[in-house]
């Protein structure tokens, strides 16, 4: 139960050694795609928000970014924004963590210096950060993420199960596991609720989950489409209840140690839940923002979705997607249907990748390039 990582100053262990260079607003996305050409070995953080954005709405984008900076897989993280003032806050946040962190703003400088500047200090970062040597750990160290996406019966029936298998191997050994998509719980809240930990515990995830079911009643719109998917009922899930039944069998058996908000690191070890959108590239995001390294992502029909910091592995049970889209998956569980190999094999399996992927192994969507990178929103800018 051993992997290869990084040894962070705040105690915490990355999977990746990455340079990161992230935007604090849309307007410093041009800047920093321009330091990422001219400096190798570095990942460009961009997004279309981060201006005239208030109250939670605002506070939620800082968590986000400077979760990012802070996320174990970052070895030293540069700041480009287009004034000081909001620079300095997702700067400041990052330098918590207590690695190397810089800032750069436009006003005052122009694209050209801010350009210059920025290339010359990530250059010195990435130098720095090559330095950085992977030690052994033991899987207690580790902090995973869980969410599926394009998901059909061998989901629930076979990789989530799996899945699930995995993750409470991975509590057994004193790991961490995160998991969210607060939309596709319902139906089947009830059971997941059991295993809170504590009253306190149940009452605010049932609380969360029905909060996001009002919301989404409050609208007065159809969710079909959304909730479940087109792909989803054409895979067989006719309702949002067969959905969620299929989807909480990743979560395994083990107790729920408490609620988290969208970004916000868990309290301890165990297993914790997010409240987040069930869009993979949301929730991926704000579980990396959360400080988890790696992420199992188990899929029926194929979902390719990745994350600049966060490597995703894809687990499909799934024949004719691992046979169409070998590219895109890493663990192929569909033996499972067949009846040539258990649940209890097939969380080894998923396991073994795990570890592998810590110890640098490349899955498939990074391998591919997917740096999906997606802030949750919710209100309208001012």
């Amino acid at each position: 139960m051993e992997f290869y990582g990084y040894a962070r100053e705040d105690g915490t262990v990355g999977v990746r050694n990455h340079v990161a260079l992230i935007s604090v607003d849309a307007l410093a996305n041009r800047t920093v795609e321009g330091i990422s050409k001219l400096v190798k070995n570095t990942v460009p953080i961009t997004h279309p928000y981060g201006r005239l954005q208030f109250g939670e709405d605002l506070d939620l984008t800082f968590r986000t970014l400077i979760g990012t900076g802070s996320n174990p897989n970052v070895a030293a993280a540069l700041i480009v924004g287009l004034e000081p003032s909001w620079t300095s806050i997702v700067a400041e946040g990052v330098s918590r963590s207590k690695k190397p962190v810089e800032s750069v703003t436009i006003i005052g400088n122009g694209d050209h210096k801010a350009l210059e500047k920025g290339a010359r200090i990530a250059q010195r970062m990435v130098s720095e950060a090559s330095e950085i040597r992977r030690e052994p750990f033991h899987l207690s160290n580790i902090v995973v993420s869980i969410k599926c996406g394009a998901s059909d019966t061998t989901s629930g029936m076979a990789s989530n199960p799996a899945v699930g298998r995995a993750v409470d191997r991975i509590i057994d050994e004193g790991g961490t596991v995160i998991f969210g998509e607060t939309s596709e719980l319902a139906g089947a809240e009830h059971i997941l609720a059991r295993r809170a930990v504590n009253e306190e515990v149940r009452e605010a995830f049932l609380k969360t989950v029905k909060d996001y079911i009002d919301f989404a009643v409050s609208k007065g719109v159809d969710i079909l489409g959304s909730q479940p998917t087109a792909e989803n009922i054409a895979g067989g899930l006719s309702t949002i209840e067969e959905k969620a039944l299929g989807n909480i069998q990743k979560t395994g058996t083990k107790p729920i140690q408490g609620v988290l908000k969208p970004a916000e690191r868990p309290k301890g070890r165990g297993l914790w839940f997010m409240d987040t959108s069930a869009s993979a590239q949301e929730a991926v995001t704000l579980f990396a923002a959360a400080g988890a390294v790696v992420h199992l992502f188990p899929t029926g029909q194929g979902n390719v979705v990745g994350h600049p910091i966060e490597p995703v592995i894809k687990i499909t049970a799934n024949e004719i997607t691992a046979e169409r889209m070998p590219e895109n998956i890493d663990v192929d569980v569909s033996d499972i249907l067949r009846g040539k190999m258990s649940y209890d094999e097939a969380g080894e399996l998923i396991l073994d990748a795990l570890l592998k992927t810590a110890s640098g192994k490349l899955p498939s969507a990074e391998i591919l390039g997917h740096n999906e990178f997606a802030l949750t929103r919710f209100w309208k800018s001012m």
